[in-house]
């Protein structure tokens, strides 16, 4: 009988960008020698603008002076894609997981992160897809709900995805967001216009989509207290 996969699922809340980078950078290197589980890190960030390692500066409309006015920060990562945008309201993913494990390449990896934003979509009626040719993440027709941003690290995963529940879509406006001019950008209550349940029912959705889509059978959920307990054994 074969052994469920299993996936260690880290809830951590909202978590300042540079605490998860480094959180994100010493889980895997721990991944890598096998100290750790396939994990995942389920959590959103104060407002914060992101740019990957092609850093396509231009891409951000406003000055980075102006960026504390509107209560936000900037940071240079060496994640794939161009400038996005984090901030409350969104469900965050960063899946720190050995693909080689999974037998899964770099393409069908993106793909199944998609495919995760596009099932929690379809639980609430709205029919996402993938981008057209160039346009990463996940959109209802021309506007985007979901963001994808990947690094791979000897076949180890960090960053992830960002989908869009209810943020302040105002933010967007200040960047060109993932490069593509002239797109909107939309959330899960805009096409909806329901009541949504709460986001912590939101995030665990989201999970549990991941988690189908990758194979997960056996989920192992830490909340941030148990997550600091064991983090001089993990860390």
């Amino acid at each position: 009988m074969r052994v469920p996969r299993s996936l260690e699922v880290w809830k951590l809340g909202t978590v300042n960008y540079l605490d998860a980078l480094k959180l994100q950078e010493k889980l895997v290197s721990n991944r890598k020698i096998r100290n750790i589980p396939d994990t995942l890190l389920s959590l959103q960030h104060p407002p914060t603008y992101t740019l990957g390692k092609r850093r396509t500066d231009h891409n951000l409309l406003i000055p980075e002076s102006e960026l504390k006015k509107i209560g936000a920060e900037l940071h240079y990562t060496q994640r794939g894609g161009d400038i996005t945008y984090h901030g409350p309201h969104q469900a965050i993913l960063y899946p720190i997981i050995s693909l080689r494990d999974i037998g899964c390449g770099a393409r069908n990896y993106v793909e199944k992160l998609e495919l995760t934003m596009i099932e929690l979509a379809s639980l609430y009626g709205v029919n996402a897809s993938p981008g057209q040719k160039s346009e990463t993440g996940v959109w209802v027709g021309e506007r985007k709900i979901g963001a994808i941003g990947v690094r791979i690290t000897y076949g180890i995963t960090s960053h992830g995805l960002a989908f869009n529940i209810d943020p302040d879509l105002e933010y967007f406006k200040h960047i060109v967001p993932c490069g593509i001019a002239d797109k909107e950008v939309t959330s899960l209550r805009r096409e909806t216009g329901t009541v949504l349940p709460s986001e912590d029912v939101i995030h665990e959705q989201l999970v549990s989509c991941f988690a189908r889509q990758f194979g997960y059978g056996n989920l192992i959920w830490k909340d941030t207290v148990s997550i600091l307990s064991d983090s001089d054994k993990v860390l």
